[in-house]
């Protein structure tokens, strides 16, 4: 078993996590004033964001069985941290980490459709546009061989994210000459 691994020209997520939102425009965000405290964001970019929010908290109350083992079984607690349904853009990432720059997703059936795999295209060169790997496994994986997707992840979390140099004593800051 191998996972998936995303590039730009692979395959990507869809139904239940890949799911940009729709908002109604505002009519100050047509004509793109930014609001005061949004850092120059547009008002209907500001109801987008919280938008993709409430739905990454829906999805995460919402998490398949595969999701639910693979997060409680392993994820939960790996370090360095892995987050559930996480925002990236105006996707939403089964689990994603921060110090790995690495997605991790779970594709169930509705995933293979002709309609997914174009989205998932756009999604995962998106992803990918902003230095995020993509991995990812299929459902069957999570239920017939856990164990080889919690070392695949671990694996290539490792490779993206070595530890920090421990410096030598004579160079670390205070140290007496």
């Amino acid at each position: 078993m191998k996972h998936k691994r995303e590039t730009i020209i692979g395959v990507s997520d869809c139904e239940t996590t890949a799911r940009p939102c729709q908002s109604s425009p505002s009519p100050l965000s047509q004509k793109g004033v930014p609001s005061a405290d949004s850092g120059g964001l547009t008002l209907n970019e500001l109801a987008s964001i919280e938008e993709i929010k409430l739905n990454a908290r829906e999805l995460r109350k919402n998490a398949t069985k595969q999701e639910n083992h693979l997060w409680y079984g392993f994820l939960c607690s790996v370090k360095p941290q892995i987050l559930r349904q996480r925002p990236i853009g105006k996707y939403i990432v089964d689990f994603y980490c921060h110090a790995a720059k690495l997605a991790i997703e779970l594709d169930g059936s509705q995933h293979y459709t002709s309609e997914a795999i174009e989205y998932d295209k756009i999604r995962t060169a998106y992803i990918n546009s902003l230095g995020i790997e993509v991995m990812r496994f299929d459902n069957s994986d999570v239920d017939n061989n856990f164990a080889g997707v919690c070392d695949e992840i671990r694996a290539i979390i490792e490779r993206r994210n070595p530890p920090p140099l421990r410096r030598h004593p004579l160079l670390q800051k205070g140290a007496e000459e």
